[in-house]
């Protein structure tokens, strides 16, 4: 996958940065502890792709297993784009920490209080489908348990 100048654009590390603190709030918010690393990227990475954007359920209560089962393509697309998405992604975590909207402890990934706003109400209607995608993710990936079968069940390495 090669990324448009469009792409590029909307992909800058100031975005992605702010997607790795959306999946980071989730996880927060559900689990009340440090997020993994790769729940934050692994977060993003499928926030940023449409396809898997618009299929994903409408509450975090839906078995992971079975909506990737009826949901084939989003293994699919990881296979294809996680490589390309992962490049994207790193600088924003990166930006994240440099710039303290995230902590980095040795339990995983900690938000900052107020440094991003909870609530997604600014940018285009895309950017905060995104973010929302992101949020979502965060709380909905560890559901299942092991983040190592989950990224098996996607079919991507950490």
């Amino acid at each position: 996958m090669e990324l448009s100048r469009e792409e590029r654009a909307l992909y800058n590390p100031a975005f992605t940065a702010v997607l790795c603190v959306r999946a980071v709030q989730g996880y927060d918010k559900e689990y009340a502890a440090a997020c993994p690393l790769l729940v934050a990227v692994t977060a993003s990475i499928m926030a940023l792709q449409p396809a898997i954007r618009e299929a994903l359920p409408r509450t975090t209560g839906t078995g992971l297993m079975g909506w990737l089962e009826a949901n084939e393509h989003v293994r699919i697309e990881m296979i294809r784009n996680a490589t390309v998405l992962a490049a994207v992604v790193r600088p924003g975590l990166l930006f994240a920490l440099q710039t303290d909207a995230l902590h980095y402890t040795a339990a995983g990934l900690i938000p900052v209080p107020r440094a991003v706003t909870k609530a997604i109400a600014e940018g285009t209607q895309q950017t905060r489908a995104i973010q929302q995608a992101a949020l979502m993710l965060g709380r909905w990936l560890p559901s299942t348990g092991s983040l190592g079968t989950v990224l098996t069940l996607l079919g991507v390495q950490p």
